[in-house]
């Protein structure tokens, strides 16, 4: 078992590495169409994408950390989701529900980042901390909403200073508050169901599919845990 355990890490990463390579290429073509054709603000999106797919380099270049394929993956599609599929193709027009489920989404991914960095500053021996399952659960929670708020402001003030029209008409309503709501509901929602599922794990050992992304970032980075 313990031989074919590195195989199947192999062919993640073979796997994650061609949907990196496929979706390079198509911004890669995206972004050229969108500088001929003089579209700013989609060219800023699709930049912005592609920044995320070499992000990796920086980290570990610059910030000595190395970032798991699964994180790097699931950040990079989510982006995509957001920002070329939402914004540049029309997808929050096209679809109604495509908002709720990337902010229910949001809150999964903002509830597991939050879960990682205070499960991690909790396994740090250099660091004196000794948290309990239900401070680390209630962290990643309230992290979660907190970066949804954050994004719920950018939104109005992209509307309010650039004319942008972020904060979508919903259900009748063409003011964008019940967009906002919606989202910092669904987005509670999300980090609610990746908080509960933490304390589950931390408190009974139950199955949790983030600790195979916690052990992944520990194996990649052992610095951050050593004395």
């Amino acid at each position: 078992m313990q031989k074919l355990e590195p195989q199947r890490q192999t062919k993640e990463f073979k796997a994650n590495r061609i949907v990196i390579q496929v979706l390079l290429v198509l911004m890669a073509v995206e972004w050229i169409l969108l500088l001929l054709d003089q579209s700013w603000l989609s060219l800023f999106l699709v930049t912005l994408i592609i920044g995320t797919v070499f992000s990796p380099i920086l980290f570990r270049k610059r910030m000595q950390v190395e970032i798991p394929a699964e994180f790097h993956l699931t950040a990079v599609i989510f982006i995509f989701a957001s920002f070329y599929l939402g914004e540049v193709q029309d997808f929050y027009q096209r679809l109604w529900w495509w908002d709720i489920a990337l902010h229910t989404t949001a809150g999964l991914l903002m509830g597991i980042l939050g879960f990682l960095l205070v499960y991690i500053l909790n396994e740090n021996k250099r660091v004196e901390l000794n948290m309990t399952p239900g401070f680390i659960a209630f962290f990643a929670f309230t992290f979660a909403l907190a970066i949804g708020s954050i994004w719920e402001i950018f939104e109005f003030s992209m509307d309010q200073f650039f004319g942008m029209n972020m904060q979508k008409p919903m259900f009748g309503d063409p003011s964008g508050l019940t967009d906002t709501m919606w989202d910092i509901i669904v987005n509670a929602l999300g980090a609610s169901v990746i908080s509960f599922s933490g304390y589950v794990y931390l408190k009974r050992k139950k199955s949790f599919f983030v600790k195979d992304w916690i052990r992944s970032f520990i194996t990649k980075n052992p610095q951050m845990f050593n004395r």
